[in-house]
């Protein structure tokens, strides 16, 4: 596993593609945060990082599936695959290897943010006149949630050996798990119990409660079975293409 993780990361800042993803996410939250005018701080008449804490989900839609479209595909498209195969590793450790690297990526570019924190708690009137507790809730949430997003496109990876398709597959699989069950929790003939119960069922509704400082072992339990979930699948799309 520590191989695979190596070798996925070397294959990353080897090129331009890790600084790249880290800049490109920089750069859509900076832009977030303090110049687009309908969502910067300086705008608000309160110090507060929420633009940071919902951008970002809709950041990772596009960009973690754009990381880890080629973990598999690429493997299939090059034939690698078959030769990672023939070594005397365990399948779940080449699944578990990718997605600690690709998920390294991810926590590396989310980092420099802590800088906007920096930023918004020399801003506050008084100085440091910022929600903590909020904050380190919802980085907390936003790593649970980048893991699973992961974990989804490392899924949608192993099913094809078009990165095109990966990136597309799993963007929609995010979108869905995420936001569609919100979606649907709020149409009018569903009574408010079951309306609660399917907005249950995606990330958004247990990303939010996280958010707001107070962690829920239900919701951090959510998060970890749906990352096991996805990666379980991952193991066995590839044992199925290794048979």
């Amino acid at each position: 596993m520590i191989s695979i993780y190596k070798k996925e990361l070397q294959s990353f800042f080897g090129s331009i593609t890790g600084y790249l993803v880290i800049g490109i996410f920089l750069t859509l939250m900076g832009s977030f945060m303090w110049i687009f005018r309908e969502t910067s701080i300086l705008e608000y008449n309160y110090a507060t990082l929420d633009q940071l804490f919902s951008m970002a989900p809709m950041v990772y839609l596009f960009l973690i599936p754009a990381i880890t479209m080629r973990s598999f595909a690429e493997e299939k498209q090059k034939g690698t695959l078959e030769f990672l195969y023939t070594k005397p590793l365990p399948n779940y450790t080449i699944v578990m290897g990718k997605f600690l690297a690709n998920y390294t990526l991810v926590i590396l570019a989310l980092l420099p943010t802590l800088l906007y924190y920096y930023s918004v708690y020399q801003l506050g009137s008084p100085k440091g006149n910022l929600d903590s507790g909020a904050i380190i809730g919802s980085y907390i949430g936003l790593i649970f949630l980048s893991g699973a997003f992961v974990a989804i496109g490392l899924f949608a990876s192993s099913l094809t050996d078009n990165q095109i398709v990966a990136f597309i597959l799993g963007a929609f699989i995010c979108f869905t798990v995420h936001w569609a069950f919100m979606f649907v929790s709020t149409l009018s003939f569903w009574s408010p119990n079951v309306a609660s119960v399917i907005d249950n069922l995606g990330f958004n509704a247990h990303y939010s409660s996280i958010s707001k400082g107070a962690l829920d072992s239900r919701d951090i339990i959510y998060f970890l079975s749906v990352i096991v979930i996805f990666l379980l699948a991952t193991q066995e799309s590839i044992e199925s293409d290794k048979n």
